[in-house]
Order: C-alpha cells, then structure tokens, then sequence
C-alpha cells in the first residue's frame, strides 16, 4: 500500500522547480520519446493489421475458401448437407482450371482458364461486385469474363473476340496441333488484385473440359464457408467428412505471402519497441539526477523517520508516473493518427506531390488501417514494464543514501 505521506512527496518532488532546469528537460524528452514510440507502434501495428485484412477479403473474394479434388471419381456435392457442414458452408459448386495461351491482335499471353458451370456464375463474389461490368448471369458456350487489368493490356472491351489455344492436342494429317477456339468476351469483372485480374479468365465449365480434354471425374469441389476466415477449423471439418479428397483452403495457397507479412510484423515491433526503451533510459538519468538533487530531502526524510522501503516507492511511484501517463498520450495519438492514416497519406501526397502507398505495388487504392485492441494492450503492457524495470535502480539507490554523509556539510 502506498501512505498519504508517500503520494505527497512524490507529487511535490514531480512538480517543476527553477533549480530543477535541465532535469525538466529529461523529463520531457522522456515523455515524448515514450509516447512517440508507443504511438508510432500502434499506428505501424494497425496499417500493417489492415493490410492483411484487405488482403485476405480479397483474396477470399475471388478464390474458394476450400477447395475439394478427387483422386479418380466425381465428387460426392450431396455430403454437403451433412449436419456439421451445413451449419458453417455457405454454398457449394464444381469447377475446373486449365492452362492456356490468349491470342489478340499478334500479342499472345498465357492466362489460366476456370470453368463454372452457367447456374453457378452469378453465385460468385466476384460477380457481385460494384465494379463488374457487363451479364452476370450468362456463362454459356464460347462466352468468358475476363480481369480488367488483361482488358487494358489487350485493349479489349465486352463483345470483342479473342482466339484462345489449349495445351491440349488434335491429331491431323500432318500431326498433332493445339486447339484452337474464339470466345466473345460478355463480362469484365475487378477483384481489386492486379495478379488476379491479368491472368485468369472464367468460361463455362462444359466447354472448358471440352477445350482441355478433361473428364467430369477431374471437376473440383468449391466451397463457399459463412465465416471464411476462421479456417483451419474448418477444414479439419470437412476432412473427416471428405477423408478420401485432398482438401485445401485459400489460406494454404498464399501461405508463404502471409508467413512474410508474420515475419514483417513481428520485426517491424521489436524494432521500433528499441524507441520506447532507448526513451525509458532517459528516465533513468532523470531519476539519478533527481535522487541527486534531492539528497538534502531524502536525508531530512530519512533523519525523522521515514522508512528505506517508502524511499524506494517514492521514487519508484515517480518514474511509474511518467511512464504510463506517456503510454496513455501515446495510445491516444496512435489511435487518433491510425482513424485518420489515410487522410494524412492524401495530404501528404497532394501538398509534397509524391506517391504514397502506390496502388500498382500494394494492390490497394489507399492505406488500410484496423485498430487492434489486443496490439494495444501488448504495447501498452511492454511499454509500462520497461519504465517499472528502468526505475528500479534509481529507487535502490536513493534508499541507500546514508542521511549523515548528506547532512554533513549542510
């Protein structure tokens, strides 16, 4: 417990004095150096923790959140309906890919070709989309919606046609050739991911296993789950009910790009936690220099009674004060700067006339921002805990002043 006597000293040993000058100057640096390290970790945190948040909302628009292939027969879709797949699948529907080439005005490009069936089309998130142009419905025969990044790079719009040539061959008299089929592009859609939207392309899943020369027994299985980011869960789900399928989630397909963004994120806060301990040193010059300023104080203390222990809290409850009033000013300048990160990118990059954030390199129109709860909390315990470790010393040390050596020359 900390005496009545204990609070007083400690607040009037923490207000300014004239002669108290340059230790007001540590002080402050001490308080600003915290509260900007706390404040810069949790904006860093945020931006970093809604990157990732746009990313997997759009990756997860545009993929599957689990997707189910057979070894050698048809998938059974009517396992669905099972209890325990029922309550957390949204939908299910078959589908295919190939790879082919795309050929349009003497330019060709590889481009990877999923087949839907035409029911199934408009299911698709991509397809609801604000920005997806052109039928939402139709997907049959020689039909294909294509990214809009590949549109640009073609120059094709809706109702032009495009030549596409499969890896697949047809024997003729002077061999074997690749097929060759024209499609007329009906729809553009836009998932928002540049790798996505140049080099995939979605026809009808009949032609597709036409055009590639595949059988119904290779068709996969996707499935559409009502809370797709929970998903390991999930998929150990349908692994008991799917035990003779290979199973895997979108999280499986990108999981290197999100172990970077781990290793980034963990890096990016122990590096810029050295801001907050390189300040919570300054707290201890502070102390030392205080403990020193006020030897004549501590020895009168100590000369009419008060106890080394109430020494030790005295100075101990000053450096604790500094620190976590810094921490909440810093929480509350992080926050305030993390709500706001993208109206401060656009003034930044209008007034200086410099790019920020480039959509080409980061896949996002402007800077993500997601306030964590538990970020802050871990900062804030961090940041508390190095000032308690950093004023420990100093209390020791004005607790073993020795009162008559003090006095002496007083």
């Amino acid at each position: 417990m900390i005496s009545n006597l204990e609070k007083e000293i400690t607040l009037r040993f923490l207000k300014a004095r004239k002669n108290d000058g340059f230790l007001n100057v540590i002080s402050i640096f001490s308080f600003i150096g915290i509260s900007l390290g706390v404040a810069v970790l949790i904006i860093v945190m945020s931006v970093m923790n809604g990157f990732r948040t746009e990313l997997i909302n759009k990756i997860v628009g545009f993929n599957s959140h689990l997707t189910i292939k057979s070894y050698d027969q048809l998938i059974d879709k009517s396992k669905i309906e099972s209890n325990d797949l029922k309550l957390i699948s949204q939908y299910a529907l078959f589908s295919n890919s190939g790879e082919a080439i795309i050929l349009k005005n003497e330019t060709s490009k590889g481009i990877v070709l999923r087949g839907y069936q035409s029911d199934d089309f408009s299911k698709l998130e991509i397809i609801k989309n604000k920005n997806f142009k052109g039928n939402k419905i139709n997907l049959e025969k020689n039909y294909i919606s294509i990214g809009n990044e590949l549109s640009f790079s073609l120059n094709l719009k809706i109702g032009d046609e495009i030549t596409i040539l499969s890896p697949s061959g047809v024997q003729t008299i002077i061999g074997s050739m690749p097929k060759q089929k024209t499609f007329i592009v009906t729809s553009i859609f836009n998932s928002g991911l540049a790798e996505f939207d140049n080099n995939i392309a979605l026809i009808n899943l009949s032609t597709l296993e036409d055009f590639f020369g595949f059988k119904q027994e290779q068709r996969n299985l996707e499935i559409y789950l009502k809370n797709p980011k929970n998903i390991e869960k999930q998929k150990i789900v349908f692994q008991k009910v799917y035990d003779q399928e290979l199973i895997y989630s979108w999280a499986d397909m990108n999981s290197s790009l999100f172990s970077a963004l781990k290793v980034e994120r963990n890096v990016m806060f122990i590096i810029l936690s050295l801001i907050i301990i390189v300040a919570a040193f300054n707290i201890i010059s502070g102390l030392t220099i205080l403990v020193k300023n006020k030897t004549k104080d501590i020895a009168i203390l100590k000369s009419i009674g008060v106890l080394n222990k109430s020494i030790v809290k005295i100075f101990f409850l000053i450096g604790i004060i500094i620190g976590t009033s810094a921490t909440i000013f810093g929480i509350f300048l992080g926050v305030t700067f993390s709500l706001y990160v993208e109206n401060l990118r656009q003034f930044l990059s209008s007034t200086f006339n410099i790019s920020l954030f480039p959509e080409e390199i980061y896949f996002l129109s402007k800077m993500p921002s997601e306030i964590n709860l538990n970020s802050i909390l871990i900062i804030s315990i961090c940041s508390i805990f190095i000032t308690i470790v950093v004023s420990i010393f100093p209390a020791l040390k004005a607790a073993k002043l020795d009162p008559i050596k003090a006095l002496k020359y007083e």
